[in-house]
């Protein structure tokens, strides 16, 4: 440790980073949320003042999955892009403008509430916010675990446990939003400006980050080691070219080999995970509530609000336990073995279902599974990200961190593909 190394006082770099993942993450996390509100205003109204019984439109059945892979592949390309581009487009730039934009679409986001419009327009306008939402949540999330992986290696912990956070956020406000009794409409309006807020404390916080000592002392070593390293980049250029575009790749695949174990083990802990969360879980009817006020909270409470609080305590648990270690088979092991929650949770009391029969029909049965699955989605993902920049050299680790991030984001969007025939097999 460098004894000029500041302290980072009244741990302010870990609790902006801690409020950066919070940003990450909070914008899809509050569309998913608001699957009730999404889907009422995808309701065909011929059928709805019909006496027959209802049968959802094909827009209101597919919300979740077709919403989920407009989410999970831009944040695979997009991650993909950050991660080849970050060096050329400035980090400022990429992260204040990620939020600026996602602002933006989450006021849109607001006012369209109160607007009407018909089912199709208004199921292709929120796929495409979605969409750009997630491309720039992609951006943001690459340049953030990019930071992290220049600073010790607890500062990926702030990330991956703020991002396990906006989950919790998100599912809170809208119970807040369903116990205020307001019409749904007035419900999301309240929703959505609470989203605005927080992404604005986001930029706020990332505007106090440079003005940080602690911060200052790595920013610093990192402009140092970049300058020198595009120093010496030309030099080689100046030499043989395309010697030196032959070292750069083999750069990159030599860190791959690296990390090639956990960040496969990332990206199947979020295949497993997306593939039945929200698209199956979500139609998981309760079978106690008996039409009481327990069946309007049961998906609010038991689906996101007890997936997020698992995961944050998953996440955040590696802030002062890192078992297994770095080099332990046990992590992939573990990340394999939670293949058992897609079937679990397909024998739960999903409606509607077409093939498969009600294994486990109380409730009490799907909230001990979404309680396992989602600790330990949690801590073995985030055991993963904060390991695997720590496994190549100093100057590596930034590159390490995006590839890293990289395989988050294919694991979602594998999960996002998967989903849709998990939920067909039902």
């Amino acid at each position: 440790m460098d004894v000029h190394e500041p302290k980072d006082k009244n741990n302010g770099v870990w609790l902006i980073f801690f409020m950066l993942g919070l940003g990450t993450l909070l914008p899809w996390n509050f569309f998913m949320t608001a699957t009730m509100y999404f889907t009422s205003r995808l309701r065909d109204p011929t059928q709805i003042s019909t006496d027959k019984p209802y049968d959802r439109s094909p827009m209101e059945a597919g919300y979740n999955n077709v919403s989920t892979l407009c989410a999970m592949v831009p944040l695979l390309i997009f991650t993909c892009l950050n991660s080849v581009l970050h060096h050329r487009i400035p980090q400022r730039f990429r992260i204040m403008g990620s939020l600026a934009v996602i602002l933006v679409l989450f006021l849109i986001t607001a006012i369209v509430v109160k607007i009407d419009m018909a089912p199709v327009p208004f199921f292709t306008l929120t796929m495409i916010k979605i969409v750009i939402i997630n491309s720039f949540g992609a951006i943001l999330q690459g340049s953030l675990f990019g930071m992290a992986g220049l600073l010790p290696a607890k500062y990926t912990t702030p990330i991956m446990s703020g991002q396990g956070l906006a989950g919790t956020f998100a599912a809170f406000s809208m119970i807040c939003a369903i116990a205020s009794g307001s019409a749904l409409s007035d419900a999301a309006f309240g929703y959505f400006i609470t989203a605005c807020v927080v992404i604005i404390l986001a930029i706020m916080s990332y505007v106090v980050l440079p003005k940080l000592e602690f911060y200052q002392y790595y920013n610093k070593s990192r402009s140092g080691n970049r300058l020198s390293n595009e120093m010496n980049r030309l030099e080689e250029n100046a030499a043989v070219l395309n010697q030196g575009e032959g070292e750069q790749t083999v750069s990159m695949l030599t860190i791959f080999k690296k990390i090639w174990v956990l960040a496969l083990s990332a990206c199947f802990a979020f295949t497993v995970t997306i593939g039945v969360y929200p698209a199956v879980t979500v139609d998981v009817k309760s079978t106690i509530a008996g039409g009481g006020a327990w069946e309007m909270y049961f998906i609010p409470v038991c689906c996101f609000l007890l997936f997020n609080l698992s995961d944050w305590a998953g996440r955040s648990l590696t802030a002062v336990c890192v078992w297994p270690g770095k080099d332990s088979k046990l992590v992939p092991i573990f990340m394999v073995a939670r293949v058992i929650f897609v079937p679990l949770f397909m024998l739960c009391n999903v409606q509607p279902r077409y093939k498969l029969p009600v294994v486990f029909q109380h409730d009490a049965w799907f909230i001990v599974f979404m309680i396992l699955f989602a600790f330990s989605s949690g801590y073995l993902a985030s055991l993963c990200m904060c390991f695997g920049p720590k496994l190549v050299a100093p100057h590596e680790a930034e590159t390490a961190g995006a590839i890293m991030a990289f395989f988050l984001s294919l694991g979602l969007a594998l999960g996002a593909s998967f989903s849709f025939l998990f939920r067909a097999i039902v």
